[in-house]
């Protein structure tokens, strides 16, 4: 171990094994991790609960808890868990492959939710009581304060909610990471709210430290490993394309005076698609740009360096390895231009509206209505979840979404006659961007929007065929507001099903 990250002489008499402290959480519980993409997840106990779950399996007893996190974690805890059928249901996104194939195999339940929501739901007791919170942190003051690790997410929820919590105290995080997080405990539940006051993505509203009765604490275990660094492929042509068109939308933006020349603070989600966006950004015209995001990538720390952008709010990060190993030696840099917030903070409805965020996000599919699937393949079989995008996408200045305009090789278009799942409706869809352009969807009715999208968005194999429904439907008589083959509107995705082939 490095130098002692456990100050407190209260919890210090706490220290113990993982599997030691995994034998304290029954079957039945709910169980509140920490982690959020891949960062600042418990990655001890949830490993020592599933080989604790595999004994009880192996004597024939059922085992089982739900579990309920900030987003995505990791094999360490998803993986390792589902992979022993240890979790009764999960919440609220995940992208972990077993998981996804126990949800979609119904040996798993799954809450998809917006990621706004769920501090408050489990506030109002929504998902009923949360027996045990498992929370990994970077440290421990004298005091007892908890210094967050790389992610932030529901940790605040879920040490208030908890009757009992279980700390991971990892010195595989930076200890210069203390000071960079923004913990705000103002939170309410009708009638009590009060209006979040932040006016500016740099606004801190809390404190730098998570607060947790020493009483509650049950065990603390030590460890020393790094989080899920997983490296994102460089741009693909698709991926630049998408990029440049979007990034000339922002010019003409500009210059018709929508938008300031250092735009808006930015919301990006996650993947190659995202970094090409930025990437581009960091090569281009725009100065002393902001973020208020969820999760912090490759491209924005490269934008912080070059000086393209002046400060990032984020609940997460999600680094490449060669990304974490830049951030741990170049801490006291970041830690001036980082913000780490809450949840229920990075993600809030009232403060996204106010400060007018850009949100960019990918998607799975769009009909030519502009409504947006981005969590299911086919209707049914749930990818990874809708994460923060409705939050973002409902709430934000501009709301964009991205996909290259086929999948599976050309098999699939992703401009289809009508979604096989909605997640983000047509009224909360305002840009649709494939490689093949961009569909500026403001200001337009039904139809005129579904010619935009066919005509500037669809791949050049689909966009006869997309044109077809379109006039059909028109002439069909059946109601010309949001024209459609009721018998059709959804024989593209079972023609897949069928065929291989859309």
């Amino acid at each position: 171990m490095t130098a002692p990250r456990i100050l407190c002489p209260q919890l210090r008499e706490r220290i113990m094994s993982a599997k030691e402290a995994a034998a304290l959480i029954p079957s039945g519980v709910n169980v509140g991790m920490s982690g959020f993409t891949g960062a600042g997840y418990p990655k001890a106990v949830p490993q020592a609960l599933a080989e604790h779950i595999r004994e009880h399996r192996d004597r024939g007893e059922n085992y089982r808890i739900s579990v309920w996190t900030g987003a995505s974690t990791a094999p360490e805890l998803d993986g390792a868990l589902a992979e022993v059928d240890g979790i009764e249901m999960r919440l609220p996104y995940q992208s972990d492959p077993v998981c996804r194939q126990k949800i979609n195999e119904g040996r798993m339940e799954y809450i998809d939710i917006h990621l706004s929501h769920v501090a408050q739901h489990a506030w109002s007791g929504f998902f009923g009581k949360l027996d045990v919170a498992v929370i990994e942190v970077a440290g421990v003051t004298e005091d007892g304060k908890l210094i967050p690790s790389s992610s932030i997410g529901n940790n605040k929820t879920w040490i208030d909610q908890a009757d009992k919590v279980i700390l991971e105290v990892n010195h595989g995080q930076s200890s210069g990471l203390e000071g960079m997080h923004d913990v705000y405990y103002g939170t309410a539940l009708p009638p009590r709210r009060k209006p979040i006051q932040m006016t500016a993505p740099d606004d801190r509203i809390g404190e730098k430290y998570l607060l947790c009765p020493p009483e509650k604490v049950i065990a603390v275990v030590e460890t020393n490993a790094q989080d899920r660094n997983s490296r994102f492929s460089d741009p693909d042509e698709n991926s630049r394309r998408i990029a440049q068109h979007l990034l000339k939308f922002f010019e003409m933006e500009v210059e018709d005076n929508r938008l300031p020349q250092n735009l808006l603070p930015l919301q990006s989600g996650v993947g190659n698609i995202a970094n090409a966006v930025l990437a581009g950004l960091n090569d281009g015209p725009f100065e002393n740009l902001t973020a208020y995001t969820e999760v912090l990538q490759d491209g924005m720390l490269d934008m912080l360096k070059s000086g393209k952008l002046r400060m990032a709010s984020a609940t997460a990060f999600s680094l490449s390895p060669e990304a974490n190993r830049e951030l741990a030696r170049n801490i006291d840099f970041y830690r001036e231009r980082i913000i780490l917030r809450t949840q229920e903070i990075s993600n809030h409805p009232e403060v996204i509206r106010r400060l007018g965020i850009i949100a960019m996000n990918g998607m799975i599919e769009a009909d030519i209505y502009g409504n947006v699937n981005s969590t299911h393949v086919m209707g049914s079989r749930i990818m990874n979840g809708i994460g923060g995008s409705g939050d973002f996408a409902r709430n934000g200045y501009i709301s964009v979404f991205m996909t290259p305009s086929t999948a599976k090789g050309g098999a699939i278009s992703t401009i289809v006659p009508m979604v096989s799942h909605v997640d983000h409706t047509e009224h909360d869809v305002q840009i649709v961007v494939t490689e093949q352009g961009l569909a500026d969807l403001r200001g337009l009715a039904p139809r005129q929007r579904a010619l935009k999208i066919v005509e500037n968005c669809a791949h050049p194999d689909f966009k006869p065929k997309l044109l077809d429904y379109f006039e059909r439907a028109c002439a069909s008589g059946r109601g010309m507001h949001t024209p459609h083959l009721l018998g059709e509107a959804l024989s593209w995705h079972q023609r897949f099903e069928e065929t291989g082939q859309m």
